[in-house]
């Protein structure tokens, strides 16, 4: 399921590693901090889907996505790449000014595309045509057809859909970039988050896999009976254009045995 939203960035070299350590069976899948659907699209279907982000602007895109794709399309055909439209949107998303959901979504959508790295705060002076998305928009609407779009904080989503057949990926903020989230106007994700997501996960009934940075804080936090840990690398697309092959440190972790594919006869490697 490759080619959906392409603004994921480095994260797409991770995506097959995160995938090949799921169980054998996925019956029920819960993405927690969805994103752009990085996992998501990759992965093959499950029987029960949700989408989750606690961005309600992202939210309401996919779930605009889902429900509206060529009134969305339509509201994106004219759209002009030029700073001061770029500009015009971020205000006007920032200041909340009213609009019907398919609307808000298109500017969101332009936020994203015509903002350097997706990080929606400066424009990217580079060109992009968003006609060669439509067709993107509209696979994305069918892989989303049965799926269950959320808006809500994390606890309470895991809490709500917890089964013991559950597979809750989850892809939190790193630890020790909460200003960067902020400064993305976000509402950010302090320390005790962190925190309050490990205490959840622990007590569940059924399977978590979570990929974070390498981090001391992190390794510690985890660090619990039946709790694996396995150190992976990837890309790192930003110091590539300065140090050729740079890698960035990740961390996978799991309440299960992250093997059960390799035992079943696949062969893992790495990128």
């Amino acid at each position: 399921m490759n080619g959906y939203f392409s603004w994921v960035g480095g994260k797409k070299a991770l995506r097959e590693e995160v995938v090949r350590r799921f169980p054998l069976e996925v019956p029920r899948y819960i993405e927690v901090f969805g994103g752009a659907g990085w996992v998501f699209f990759h992965k093959d279907p499950s029987p029960f889907e949700v989408y989750n982000d606690y961005n309600r602007h992202l939210s309401n895109l996919f779930h605009c996505v889902q429900e509206e794709p060529e009134a969305l399309i339509a509201q994106l055909r004219y759209a002009i790449n030029a700073r001061s439209g770029f500009e015009w949107i971020c205000s006007a998303l920032d200041q909340e000014l009213p609009a019907a959901p398919v609307k808000r979504a298109a500017w969101f959508y332009q936020r994203l595309r015509f903002s350097y790295a997706a990080g929606l705060r400066s424009y990217a002076c580079q060109p992009h045509d968003l006609w060669t998305d439509f067709p993107l928009i509209r696979n994305a609407n069918r892989r989303l057809k049965d799926t269950i779009v959320e808006n809500q904080d994390f606890e309470r989503l895991i809490r709500h859909y917890d089964q013991p057949d559950s597979l809750f990926y989850c892809d939190p903020p790193y630890h020790g970039t909460e200003d960067y989230y902020q400064n993305l106007g976000k509402e950010g994700f302090p320390e005790g988050d962190h925190i309050r997501l490990r205490d959840t996960l622990l007590t569940i009934q059924g399977k978590f896999l979570l990929s974070y940075n390498d981090d001391t804080f992190v390794r510690q936090l985890y660090a619990a009976p039946g709790i694996q840990i396995e150190p992976v690398t990837r890309l790192n697309n930003l110091r590539q254009r300065y140090e050729t092959g740079s890698q960035f440190p990740e961390l996978l972790i799991a309440n299960y045995d992250m093997t059960q594919r390799r035992k079943a006869g696949e062969q893992l490697a790495l990128f």
